[in-house]
């Protein structure tokens, strides 16, 4: 129970990582805001939170709508107290090169991955404060750590995300509250799934995801997990403006399927 007395919101909470980070959380002794951008998606989450015991609210919204943001921070604050953790997860992932991407995706993938963060951080942050303590870990990538060819829009908002950990963890260090991001290498997700569904050769470059990384596999979410366990719990209160890497060592070796588009 790491996690016990939290109150979290979690972005993206609908299904994936966003559901496994919801589940452990729970799990660990935290009471969940599950954010999505449907019902159905919420209410799955949550359903399985309590079939095993845990406390969770659905909240539905679209992370980029100041409203929505606002709304579901403040339902969450009622239904639970002042919510003291916070999980941007919501990403999403167009593929292609600066020339392939089209103006609607470059302006959506910013609105989901950044100003998501920006305006889930701006709602929370004031319950952190006058709490005299806080949270908040960023979903980023090694593909904005990295120049991996195929996802330019995509790659440029993890970058930013890492970035603004930072800037934050410094903004809000003597507030008592921590500011970090976990930097996932490719990880047997929906999310990757779906990106290989969209390429010529998706079995073959299933295996090259595999082989590119050192340790000779993608991640599992449950290994994504462990990291934003750590980084929310006390175990973690000295660790503010870090960039996890939890990538079976990709970044350092820095390689994608050169074709994927």
């Amino acid at each position: 129970m790491r996690l016990h007395g939290k109150i979290a919101l979690i972005t993206g909470a609908g299904a994936g990582i966003g559901r496994g980070i919801a589940q452990r959380f729970a799990a660990e002794g935290a009471r969940v805001g599950v954010f999505d951008t449907t019902a159905d998606a919420c209410s799955d989450t949550v359903a399985a939170i309590e079939a095993s015991g845990g406390s969770a609210l659905a909240l539905v919204g679209d992370v980029s709508q100041a409203a929505d943001v606002d709304a579901a921070v403040a339902q969450l604050a009622t239904h639970y107290g002042p919510p003291d953790t916070l999980i941007h997860n919501a990403a999403v992932m167009p593929a292609g090169t600066i020339e392939r991407t089209a103006e609607s995706d470059w302006d959506r993938v910013f609105a989901v991955n950044c100003r998501g963060a920006y305006l889930t951080s701006r709602a929370m942050l004031p319950h952190m404060r006058r709490l005299g303590r806080g949270s908040i870990t960023f979903m980023a990538s090694v593909t904005g750590m990295l120049g991996l060819p195929g996802i330019a829009a995509y790659s440029a908002t993890k970058g930013a995300l890492i970035a603004l950990a930072r800037a934050m963890s410094t903004d809000h260090a003597r507030e008592g509250i921590r500011v970090n991001a976990v930097s996932p290498g490719t990880i047997d997700s929906p999310m990757l799934h779906a990106f290989l569904a969209a390429q010529r050769e998706p079995e073959r470059l299933r295996r090259e995801f595999n082989s590119m990384h050192p340790i000779g596999r993608v991640g599992r979410i449950d290994e994504v997990v462990n990291v934003f366990v750590f980084l929310a719990s006390d175990d973690a209160s000295f660790v503010t403006g870090a960039n996890y890497t939890v990538d079976g060592g990709l970044s350092v070796k820095g390689e994608q399927p050169q074709d994927a588009a």
